[in-house]
């Protein structure tokens, strides 16, 4: 069993473990010959199905197991994050399965270079002993210095059959789907929507809803909405003028036709651009701190496609973002990085 790779965009490793570590501390990661995947399954809230190609996050690749050159790990994504961090300003950093005392470890090595003669101070991350590694090299003239430091993160491999029944659920064709606007933007609503409703459920024990149930709805004309209802107050905020991405023939079983019966075009028969009308809506109840947490993955960038499924679920796709000029106007599951099941509220 062997991995090993070279890391060249370690910005977006750090902010794609970091966004995964607020939904849960800890990952599947299963490394194969075209993919890295990382799957968060909670025992409440949302799901994580995340699959990216290798070169979005790597330079060099090397994965070789007995079981179709696929490697199962768990991961805690704490120390790995913290990992990643110190290398932030790297000139270069391998990441490696290997072993320490019997123990599978995931080791970090980071290369940087100094012209100053003073020592720098780095995480030491989740390794056993302190997770340096760090001897000095003097061929750079001038003053200059190379650094490398090894950071340790232990983590279990999980045997094929262990993983073998855990599969992305099947959702039914969205009602609506439409392009969010600015995660960070959407967070700072939904927090303070959910921070009022908590005061103002705070009038006696057992009367207080733990769990803010914030309602999601959009329709197929551009609008969005985010609302919350309790006995003290009911508010609401509505974005217009948003775009909903054209289905790719080429991915929807019975291409054109397939089209013309999917439930989203029905949908787009009603309603109307302003918003105000009560018909062509897809709505889901969620979980208003669980959100808050996804919407995390806006440090990402990049856009998020929101899919609706009426009353049943809601699911978010990012997309990392791209300089090949794909169109946005398309919904398309190509350079997708991300995808969030996150699980409604009963009424």
């Amino acid at each position: 069993m062997r991995f090993k790779a070279s890391i060249q965009n370690i910005t977006t490793f750090t902010k794609l473990t970091a966004s995964l570590n607020s939904l849960g501390p800890l990952a599947w990661v299963k490394l194969s010959d075209d993919q890295v995947c990382f799957t968060i399954i909670p025992e409440q809230g949302t799901q994580v199905w995340a699959a990216l190609s290798i070169d979005t996050i790597f330079e060099t690749y090397t994965v070789q197991s007995a079981a179709n050159n696929v490697i199962n790990l768990e991961v805690p994504l704490g120390p790995l994050n913290r990992a990643l961090k110190s290398a932030l300003n790297a000139t270069s950093a391998q990441i490696r399965l290997t072993k320490k005392d019997s123990m599978p470890l995931l080791a970090l090595t980071i290369v940087t270079t100094s012209s100053s003669n003073s020592y720098s101070a780095f995480p030491t991350g989740a390794s056993n002993d302190g997770g340096l590694d760090a001897p000095f090299d003097d061929s750079f003239g001038g003053g200059n210095r190379e650094t490398i430091i090894t950071q340790e993160v232990p983590v279990r491999v999980l045997a094929p059959d262990t993983v073998a029944g855990l599969h992305e659920p099947q959702c039914r064709e969205p009602d609506v789907h439409i392009i969010l606007p600015p995660l960070l933007q959407l967070k700072s609503i939904s927090d303070r929507f959910t921070k009022l409703a908590l005061a103002g459920a705070r009038s006696g024990p057992g009367s207080t809803a733990s769990r803010t149930r914030l309602e999601m709805a959009a329709n197929m004309h551009g609008c969005l909405k985010m609302s919350i209802k309790t006995d003290a107050m009911s508010i609401s905020s509505v974005w217009t003028d948003l775009s909903n991405p054209e289905l790719d023939p080429g991915q929807v079983a019975g291409g054109e036709i397939g089209i013309s019966e999917h439930p989203s075009t029905r949908m787009k028969l009603l309603g109307s651009a302003d918003g105000r009308s009560e018909e062509g809506w897809a709505s889901v109840r969620i979980d208003g701190r669980d959100w808050g947490k996804v919407m995390s993955v806006g440090r990402l960038g990049g856009r998020v496609i929101a899919c609706f499924c009426h009353e049943h679920a809601l699911i978010l796709y990012v997309y990392l973002p791209s300089d090949n000029g794909e169109d946005e106007s398309v919904l398309t599951v190509r350079d997708l990085a991300l995808a969030f099941l996150i699980t409604p509220l009963n009424n």
